[in-house]
């Protein structure tokens, strides 16, 4: 496969966005098409990031918020929500509730009771300023707002007999094209190659991610001579019709990140995950700029602003906010609408084992995304809350449609459930 770094833009962008690639590169080439700002300018993708994102047709009433509670069920946290007329939704939060829970009871919940949850696009705003909760910016405030946003679009879902992705905008595709993920970096190179063919071998995925690097490192690899060993022997383990996906999370500084990432082009892999500090965003350019393979980032991001630098100033190739970390659907949706935009595509990134459930939702309405969304092992477990039950497909799965996120009986699920307070 040559899916060099034009290569991979080519196959993700949409037609507009594809026209903007062809249009800039074959006029100024890819170096000054990544910082020509006329072509993209800060007015286009703030327009792009405002505009209304629900679609709320057959939601008349205001649907106003009775309470939100927080639930615990052996090693799951939900997050439910029940209006004045008897409507009700659920969420499932990551693992990070269980010490986050404070600020979602104390910061977070009461905003919210008494609202209508038709004006959840402006609430989000309103939440952020509420008793200065920016001062809590970043994951810490985000993710408590993602778990009450998700559950609020899973209620007005079941009102309006629509999934999410309806909401949203409207669904685009009905099925999504994963990668797995390993998430080790205590392998050898050799327990790792073959972690990855089982790995492929059990989902049916004709894509794979694999760690590189020590995370957060600085330089270091998590074991003497790992990723220049392993990056080579990935590609002769798998062969060459499984697109590779490499995650450094941070470890490097640019010329090592450029050293990996030549190594990564030789094996023609499909991106360079966070390869210098996620907060670092002009070193994560400078490896950009120096490399064919396409960069990604953004899993760590909680700022609208910063994403849209990334955009404008081409600091990525593509966009990865986290749909638990930067606050949900409703957000993550502005930042992919930016980068669309600038012909960038969105690969969102995946946080708690119910994740990728939200992420199949986000990419059933996304026009621009990549071309493998993230999908890790354990989340099998999830599949029987669904009607038909999530099956994986011939490296794909298939978008819940029933109504909000298509959980089929929640009181069932929720039965023996404790408050957390």
């Amino acid at each position: 496969m040559d899916l060099n770094r034009r290569h991979f833009l080519e196959l993700t962008a949409g037609t507009a966005a594809l026209s903007i690639l062809q249009g800039c590169e074959s006029t100024l080439g890819k170096s000054q098409c990544a910082t020509d700002k006329s072509r993209v300018t800060l007015e286009k993708l703030e327009e792009a990031a405002a505009a209304p994102i629900l679609r709320l047709e057959g939601i008349d009433s205001p649907v106003l918020i009775e309470s939100i509670e927080l639930l615990r069920k052996g090693r799951e946290y939900f997050v439910r929500v029940r209006s004045k007329d008897g409507a009700e939704g659920i969420a499932v939060t990551n693992s990070r509730a269980e010490y986050l829970y404070p600020i979602l009871n104390q910061r977070v919940i009461p905003y919210f009771i008494g609202k209508d949850a038709r004006d959840l696009e402006s609430h989000l705003f309103e939440l952020y300023r509420y008793k200065s909760n920016y001062k809590l910016q970043g994951l810490a405030l985000w993710c408590p707002t993602a778990w009450v946003e998700f559950a609020l679009l899973d209620m007005m879902g079941r009102i309006a007999g629509k999934s999410i992705g309806q909401l949203l905008g409207g669904v685009v595709r009905r099925e999504v094209a994963f990668y797995v993920a390993s998430g080790q970096r205590d392998t050898t190179p050799e327990e790792e190659a073959d972690y990855l063919i089982k790995l492929v071998e059990e989902t049916g995925a004709k894509a794979v991610k694999f760690r590189v690097g020590g995370r957060m490192s600085r330089n270091a690899d998590s074991m003497p001579g790992r990723t220049e060993k392993l990056i080579p022997l990935a590609r002769k383990a798998l062969g060459d019709n499984i697109a590779i996906h490499a995650d450094s999370n941070s470890s490097y500084d640019p010329p090592k990140a450029i050293e990996v990432g030549k190594m990564l082009e030789d094996i023609n892999a499909v991106y360079f995950e966070e390869p210098c500090p996620f907060d670092h965003l002009e070193d994560t350019k400078r490896v950009a700029d120096a490399l064919r393979i396409p960069i990604a980032g953004g899993e760590q991001e909680y700022s609208q602003r910063r994403f849209r630098w990334m955009v404008h100033n081409r600091g990525v190739d593509i966009v990865q906010p986290d749909l638990h970390y930067y606050g949900g659907l409703i957000r993550s949706t502005r930042v992919a609408r930016m980068a669309a935009v600038a012909g960038m595509p969105t690969t969102v990134h995946i946080s708690g084992g119910f994740g990728f459930v939200y992420m199949l939702h986000f990419a059933s309405c996304t026009p621009d995304i990549g071309l493998y969304q993230e999908y890790k092992k354990g989340t099998e477990k999830y599949s029987n809350w669904f009607d038909p039950p999530l099956k994986s497909r011939d490296g794909a799965i298939m978008v819940p449609t029933g109504p909000g996120v298509g959980i089929t009986n929640i009181r069932d699920l929720l039965k023996d459930a404790e408050p957390v307070v």
